[in-house]
């Protein structure tokens, strides 16, 4: 069956999490991607755990199904090798500190003088322009500028003050992927209408903080920093996480006939016509009031026995459940959201599956992350017509 990005041809130099992951996607939904590394050492996610007989699972888990080539870009004759990869491709993803490619002679102006239908992705910290442009990030530290960090995590009591938490996944890097994607695919869109390639310029900076919705939305409203709030939601109530007898159930209430039915499960219809929590904004207004008296509801029963009864009156709610059980989770197995790929040294391995699925066209994740150079031969002397004996002099050099 066809995939949607059938017969596109990508070279990757990216590295690490935000750039690899960007062209993984793209690989799932496939295109042919081409990473370039350095040789000898590679992307330095190579060496980031967990491993497995060696081989890094990290890298594994946003390289699989790429093909890996080593190329030395600061030698001339690297150089020269990119430029003829790059008249074979249809898209250059690179997340370096701006400025980095414009030295070595690679950077956008230089390849669309040769490629005018290239699209050209650059993933960075804080992108192409601006007065941090040139500074460095790693999804900590745009958490923590972005303003993630500002609004996770438990609010402290009185006087007390609690220490910053980063949300559980790298997700300034992840949403830099996704927007990077987003425009890749816009870009490819134009280009078929118009023959023209394109610079897409995104930021892990501005991707953060383009995912922050109400909190900057508040924040212009009422004049007030937006605040830690712990598993509770800024805008409705109740919609949070609850101890039950056994752990925690989430109930998300997100309007009144929800909130009547509830109170009328729970045996406290005088709530409904409580003038403090009558509606959804007098619930929010009065959340404090309100939290411990759910709260010693819901402790008299248990996660599954609240879920049971609270599905069964169709009001929204789940548990809170650990990596062990999402990996096995009826829902995740049944749309594929965990699937196996095996490798030459680690044997099958479990990555997250494509969460994308297209009637038509859908993509897979069918092979694993590549190692060092595995397709180096291949790809210059099937792409790029040279001799065998041409690329063994280059390894000799260096130059590969």
């Amino acid at each position: 069956m066809a995939t949607p990005l059938n017969g596109i041809k990508v070279l990757d130099l990216t590295r690490v999490l935000a750039g690899p992951y960007a062209t993984m996607l793209l690989c799932d939904l496939g295109a042919e991607v081409i990473k370039i590394e350095q040789p000898g050492t590679g992307d330095e996610s190579r060496n980031f755990g967990p491993f497995k007989n060696g081989f890094s699972l990290y890298f594994m888990s946003v390289n699989r199904g790429k093909q890996s080539i080593t190329l030395n870009l600061k030698a001339q004759r690297g150089r020269e090798i990119f430029m003829q990869l790059v008249k074979q491709c249809d898209i250059v993803v690179e997340n370096f500190r701006p400025g980095t490619m414009q030295k070595l002679g690679l950077d956008y102006d230089t390849l669309k003088a040769a490629h005018p239908s290239l699209i050209y992705a650059a993933c960075s910290g804080f992108g192409q322009t601006g007065p941090y442009a040139q500074k460095g990030a790693y999804d900590m530290i745009i958490q923590g500028m972005g303003g993630i960090m500002s609004i996770t995590g438990e609010p402290p009591a009185a006087d007390e003050k609690r220490a910053p938490v980063r949300v559980g996944t790298s997700i300034s890097d992840i949403t830099a992927a996704l927007f990077t994607t987003i425009g890749i695919l816009s870009a490819l869109h134009h280009r078929h209408q118009t023959g023209r390639g394109q610079f897409v310029d995104v930021a892990m900076m501005d991707s953060l903080v383009a995912v922050l919705e109400n909190a900057v939305v508040r924040y212009f409203a009422t004049g007030e920093v937006p605040q830690p709030l712990g598993s509770r939601h800024p805008a409705i109530t109740p919609f949070e996480a609850f101890a039950a007898a056994d752990g925690y159930v989430i109930i998300a209430i997100g309007n009144d006939t929800l909130w009547e039915k509830f109170c009328e499960h729970i045996g406290r219809r005088e709530l409904i016509s409580d003038a403090r929590f009558r509606t959804n904004a007098d619930r929010t207004a009065n959340h404090s009031e309100l939290f411990p008296i759910l709260s010693e509801i819901l402790r008299q029963r248990t996660t599954d026995a609240w879920i049971d009864a609270l599905e069964r009156i169709g009001v929204p709610c789940g548990p809170i459940n650990a990596m062990d059980k999402v990996v096995n989770h009826p829902q995740v197995q049944a749309r594929e959201m965990i699937t196996q790929v095996m490798h030459q040294i680690t044997g099958a391995v479990e990555v997250p599956g494509l969460p994308i699925k297209l009637s038509e066209t859908p993509g897979s994740v069918d092979a694993p992350a590549p190692s060092l150079g595995e397709h180096t031969t291949p790809v210059l002397t099937e792409l790029l017509g040279l001799r065998l004996d041409e690329v063994e002099r280059l390894r000799q050099e260096g130059v590969i």
